[in-house]
């Protein structure tokens, strides 16, 4: 079952309440990167490659078609007996982009990383609403303990 938005609030906590929605939080853009070397996912370890952060104009980020990985400025905090789901928000959609992302296990806290396709030239406020997180009840044996855990809290 699904939370409600004031739930995710609650367990996120320094929310800003145009953020809350009936059934998740949206979550702000912090930051855009563009990769510029190789990464690897093997079978003995990861390796994230290169990147170049992009620097907004007068708080504006022009984005040409291509993909982008995107901070969140929001620290996602996932409690115990919960997972964590993240979708676009429909504005991103509506203009041609898709944010790809992942499951956010129990137990995971930091501010997370999402791919952005962009599929035709888009501009992005840095601060704006970029994505919605839901939090369902899981059952699970252990909380997240993996190498992204308190990414970018330091």
């Amino acid at each position: 079952m699904f939370k409600s938005g004031q739930f995710v609030a609650d367990a996120l906590g320094d929310i800003d309440d145009e953020q809350v929605q009936p059934n998740g939080v949206d979550l702000r853009l912090g930051g855009v990167f563009e990769q510029v070397g190789p990464g690897r996912v093997g079978t003995d370890g990861k390796t994230v490659g290169e990147r170049r952060e992009l620097e907004p104009t007068d708080g504006v980020y022009h984005l040409d078609r291509g993909g982008y990985v995107v901070q969140y400025a929001d620290t996602v905090r996932i409690p115990e007996g919960h997972v964590g789901f993240l979708y676009p928000r429909s504005s991103l959609l509506r203009n041609s982009c898709m944010l790809d992302t992942a499951v956010w296990d129990a137990g995971y806290e930091g501010r997370g990383e999402g791919l952005l396709e962009v599929h035709h030239a888009v501009e992005l406020e840095a601060s704006a609403r970029i994505a919605q997180l839901v939090l369902a009840t899981a059952a699970h044996a252990d909380t997240y303990e993996g190498s992204y855990q308190r990414e970018r809290l330091e």
